[in-house]
């Protein structure tokens, strides 16, 4: 057998020293027959892991979860969340985290296995997951890295050689899922409602100790987490804007204390500019959409100050008001990071009054002529206006004037603002018609090679390079609006 220092394990589990009220200890379920489809090469070695021996038969049967790796000591963690905006009590129903891995430069990561059985909290479900919404998690999860916007990241998938029953038998498989950590405003949410004060503070402690440890000695560090964890989702909600991304599930349980994106579950990119874009089919209300993303995000900092409340004073009263003042700023900064991401977008390297306007000029024409959000962006960076679905029309027309003359009256160079604006706006995203075409060939034909080649595309988005020009077209025109699901 090889031993945890052959692959480069080395775990630590300073979550299972929280009170054992935020979790259940849970082994994870065996699997038949486990088998490596997708492996996450670059990122195990900067885990510090032997990507070979990672890839051997024990390495996989840890992936899977048929064994667990020395020092690890498994948990299902509990937490709550608003879920379109009821409170319900929740928990890893089918993921388990084996513990923490030590990276050589001292970093810390959750290492979790998604689909790895049944939990206490599976509410009674199978624990389970099939193999379709794990390769969409993997693909996500990875093209969000490669345009930069913090995420937790896919280490490998594993075919388990089982069937799951949804609305038909599917492929089981487990997702091997690495994130700064799991720690959600659900998590706090689930401390404030069923564990005690001391509890509620021990919890923070942790989040503060692992995210935030410039603010330990702060004498009011609850609310200086409050507000970090305002400023990492203000700037982290504008870069999903900034790119057409959708979250789809945007419920307390699914936002991070770290400020990365979780959940890959009925997200998807924007084709053409339409601020109600909704993709999730059980987002039947548009709670979620493309513009609610902003404030959704805010509300649910709000929910995340409710539960911060007892820490924050003795006087509830006062509580309340300190923590209102610090959320007051969530839209402030939201809006400046959205507009400088607008700025940079548009290749402008200083700052006018009349940008916003222009900005918004440019959405709205989009919007009208139902113009591809991404390629529009990717037009103007190539200077190709006639690319665009609004040359044509006069409005664009009097709009590229003036957007010329804006860059006229910036001392950058041609030059400058093509490497800006080539450095803010991807040539190519995930491409909802490319995603489901290397599902359908991976799920339906175990033909891994058109994701693959997807990968490889997506590793540098901002790459304008000869082989993302097929990835950068558009699909076919559909009467059928596009529908994604949560997987599980």
């Amino acid at each position: 057998m090889i031993q945890n220092k052959e692959i480069g394990w080395n775990y630590d589990n300073s979550y299972s020293r929280l009170p054992e009220t935020l979790f259940e200890s849970i082994e994870p379920a065996p699997v038949d027959s486990p088998n490596l489809v997708i492996f996450n090469q670059s990122l195990a070695e900067s885990l510090g892991l032997n990507s070979k021996n990672l890839q051997s038969e024990e390495g996989v049967n840890v992936l899977a979860g048929n064994e667990v790796p020395e020092g690890t000591q498994p948990i299902a963690q509990a937490y709550a969340g608003h879920q379109f905006g009821n409170f319900t009590m929740l928990g890893d129903g089918r993921a388990v985290l084996l513990g923490e891995q030590i990276t050589p430069s001292g970093e810390r990561f959750d290492i979790q296995l998604k689909g790895s059985g049944r939990t206490p909290f599976s509410r009674g479900g199978d624990g389970r997951a099939s193999l379709g919404p794990m390769l969409r998690e993997y693909i996500i999860s990875e093209a969000m890295h490669g345009l930069r916007i913090p995420t937790n990241r896919s280490l490998s998938v594993v075919t388990t050689g089982e069937s799951v029953r949804r609305e038909t038998e599917l492929p089981g498989a487990v997702l091997t899922r690495v994130a700064a950590s799991h720690l959600r405003i659900g998590t706090f949410e689930y401390a404030a409602r069923w564990g005690s004060v001391e509890e509620l503070r021990m919890l923070a402690d942790y989040a503060i100790h692992r995210h935030y440890p410039d603010i330990e000695d702060n004498d009011d560090r609850y609310l200086a987490l409050f507000e970090e964890v305002i400023k990492r989702q203000a700037a982290l909600i504008a870069k999903w804007e900034l790119v057409g991304f959708i979250h789809g599930v945007m419920n307390t349980d699914n936002m991070t204390i770290s400020g990365e994106t979780i959940d890959y579950g009925p997200c998807a990119f924007m084709d053409e500019y339409d601020p109600k874009t909704v993709f999730s089919s059980i987002d039947v209300q548009g709670r979620y959409a493309y513009q609610n993303q902003p404030p959704i995000g805010q509300w649910n900092l709000a929910r995340f100050a409710e539960a911060l409340l007892p820490l924050l004073h003795d006087d509830q009263e006062k509580a309340v008001e300190l923590a209102v003042e610090v959320h007051s700023k969530y839209e402030r900064l939201y809006h400046a990071h959205w507009l400088s991401g607008m700025r940079d977008k548009l290749g402008f390297h200083n700052e006018e009054e009349q940008d916003e306007p222009l900005i918004e000029d440019l959405l709205r024409i989009m919007e009208k002529h139902r113009a591809d959000f991404t390629n529009t962006f990717r037009a103007l960076t190539l200077d190709k206006p006639e690319n665009t679905a609004m040359n044509d029309t006069t409005e664009f027309s009097h709009w590229y004037k003036q957007w010329q003359a804006r860059l006229s009256r910036q001392e950058a160079s041609k030059a400058a603002v093509s490497q800006l604006m080539k450095k803010s706006n991807p040539a190519v995203i995930p491409r909802n018609h490319r995603v489901e075409e290397a599902l359908e060939a991976a799920v339906a034909k175990e033909d891994y090679s058109v994701m693959e080649r997807l990968m490889d595309v997506l590793s540098d988005p901002y790459a304008y390079s000869p082989e993302q020009e097929e990835y950068a077209k558009l699909p076919e025109t559909s009467r059928q609006p596009y529908r994604t699901f949560c997987g599980t």
